[in-house]
């Protein structure tokens, strides 16, 4: 049977009365009755495409013909210029959240006053205590927003985790006061009574909602799976878990809250059950869902092998525990019997040595295996894929791929156009030509790309600069409508697993045009090893870039040791970014 949609349902004012009989409200009469896209991207026009297409290779022009992408080419080992430690990278947890805070300084915005301004509706009164429905009349009748008060004041008390009789109070006016109580209402009531562990009145309600109605929906049964896992009567979320079943694919929250409940009442085996099911429905279980089956795996033994499962599950799909998990990881090494596993939490160096163990971790560079997966998924899905040419022509990628085959391999790939905005200081063609220039003095092999009206005179594209970027690098112009993301993708795979790439851009769009979430994973770490970000630029100084990190952030192990990455509480990780804090367990030989 699908979802109802209940909001407009009423229910019978006797089922009601187990429910409000201990508010401490004054009685009302027993026998009052209730009646119960994506947008569309023009593709661009092909007619004269070709011959707007211009590229330059004053860079030793006397070059052979190169080989295909196997070539052997003269590499150059390339280290940027580290700032100091507290300059992270662009991928390093909290980077996004400053970067943002930064901006709204520089540009005048303080950031209290910004969530000040966002807080300028005046908050619906939440009284203190029950009130009598002529006391909530009145309040009513004083509100600014009197449609839907009762839902909003309902939320308003869930918000302020006020005590359960005021909202008793409240669903005992909306019965006298209009002779009806909604489903809506009731969901918000539940919320209040699972959030605030009201076990009881949990359990009143699904008497009456399961009385009065003749299905309730997957958000109602939700609560309710929640509710019961934490109780006495948790078997019955077995039965709830089916009757979703039914409508919709469970989510790992009711899966969760079932596997805590059969932990928390001491059967294990129903517990892993339905973790396994979990994983076998392509679900990933949530952060409260791991601390329980750690902290279980501590006090009821047997499970040894499912436990550390789990760190593989969470490696081989880029998971980060949260703090409190890691403690419970930690918790439950310590507690194997005659192991001696000692954990501590710590950091990593810029080399990727454990500061605890000075172990060193798991290098960023993929393995060869690793690299020809990502190439062929790559120029696949993203450069050849069937959204391409709304980028490009054929004719265009087609001369780029003949330019980049005829060359031998690069060192580096700048994105001409996004690093030529970095500063804003100078003109755009100054900011490129500092940027080559370092690249330059490492004696890299470099290619700059960039669009065609980079070659016209200009304010921002002075002509002496653009001549000497091209005196120093191998440089493709692409029309002025084509994308620059594509070609540099193509370059810097095609050129070897040692080429890098300038730029800002965090590629999540082409991240996402992969097939899967191993290979979305495997260009997540190629883009952290190989990806050089500006730090900071101004006119007459250095180029400086932000530090790469050699190793990846995942966790690992050997014989002797588990390297946990783990997300510090309070932290604020955007989804590119990888946290800083590790999990050092070694155990004593």
């Amino acid at each position: 049977m699908g979802s109802f949609l209940m909001s407009k349902s009423r229910i019978c004012f006797r089922h009601l009365c187990p429910l409000l009989g201990s508010a401490k409200i004054l009685p009302y009469p027993k026998d009052t009755l209730l009646l119960v896209q994506r947008t569309a991207v023009t593709p661009v026009p092909a007619l004269n495409k070709l011959s707007r297409t211009q590229f330059y290779c004053t860079k030793g022009r006397g070059i052979k013909r190169a080989q295909a992408f196997g070539r052997d080419a003269k590499q150059k080992d390339f280290t940027v210029k580290e700032w100091p430690v507290s300059h992270k990278s662009v991928f390093a947890a909290g980077t996004a959240k400053r970067a943002s805070e930064l901006l709204k300084k520089k540009s005048g915005i303080d950031i209290e006053e910004e969530a000040s301004v966002t807080k300028r509706t005046k908050p619906i009164e939440i009284p203190d205590h029950p009130l009598t429905a002529s006391e909530w009349r009145k309040l009513k009748e004083s509100s600014t927003r009197r449609n839907g008060f009762e839902l909003q004041m309902m939320t308003g008390l869930l918000t302020a985790r006020a005590d359960i009789d005021i909202a008793k109070s409240l669903l005992a006016y909306v019965a006298t006061e209009t002779g009806s109580l909604s489903y809506k209402l009731l969901v918000r009531y539940l919320t209040i009574c699972v959030s605030g562990r009201h076990h009881s009145e949990v359990f009143d309600t699904y008497d009456i909602m399961k009385s009065c109605f003749p299905a309730l929906d997957t958000g109602a049964y939700t609560l309710f799976i929640k509710g019961f896992s934490q109780t006495e009567r948790w078997r019955e979320t077995l039965a709830m878990l089916e009757n979703v079943k039914k409508v919709l694919k469970p989510s790992a929250r009711n899966y969760g809250d079932v596997i805590a409940g059969a932990m928390l009442h001491g059967d294990s085996e129903t517990g892993w059950s339905f973790y396994r099911e979990l994983l076998d429905k392509g679900l990933s279980p949530n952060q409260d869902t791991w601390r329980c089956l750690f902290e279980s795996g501590i006090t009821h033994r047997g499970h040894e092998e499912e436990v550390q499962s789990m760190l593989t599950h969470m490696r081989d799909n880029q998971i980060y525990p949260e703090e409190s998990v890691a403690n419970s990881i930690k918790a439950w090494f310590e507690s194997l019997p005659g192991e001696k596993w000692k954990g501590r939490f710590t950091t990593v160096d810029s080399r990727g040595v454990c500061r605890s163990c000075h172990a060193k971790l798991e290098s960023i560079q993929l393995t060869g295996e690793e690299y020809t997966q990502l190439k062929n998924a790559v120029m696949r899905d993203v450069i050849e894929g069937k959204d391409v040419f709304t980028k490009t022509t054929p004719e265009e990628l087609e001369t780029f791929k003949r330019f980049v085959r005829q060359r031998p391999a690069f060192d580096v790939v700048v994105d001409g156009l996004n690093v030529a905005n970095t500063s804003g200081k100078g003109s755009q063609s100054e900011t490129l030509l500092a940027v080559v220039t370092e690249l330059e003095q490492k004696g890299l092999s470099i290619l700059v790309l960039g669009r065609r009206h980079m070659l016209h005179p200009s304010k921002s594209w002075d002509r002496h600069h653009m001549t000497q970027i091209k005196q120093k690098a191998h440089c493709f112009f692409t029309d002025n409508i084509s994308e620059d993301d594509p070609f540099l993708l193509y370059a810097a795979l095609h050129s070897g697993n040692h080429c890098n790439f300038v730029s800002r851009d965090l590629m999540r769009d082409h991240k996402a045009c992969l097939p899967d979430s191993a290979t979305r994973r495997l260009f997540f770490k190629w883009q952290r090893g190989h990806q050089i970000v500006i730090s900071q630029y101004t006119p007459g100084r250095r180029v400086r870039f932000q530090n790469r990190e050699s190793y990846d952030t995942i966790l690992q192990s050997d014989r002797t040791s588990w390297h946990v990455p783990y997300d510090e509480e309070g932290s604020d990780r955007c989804s590119y970014e990888v946290p800083q804090k590790w999990l050092c367990l070694t155990k004593a030989h």
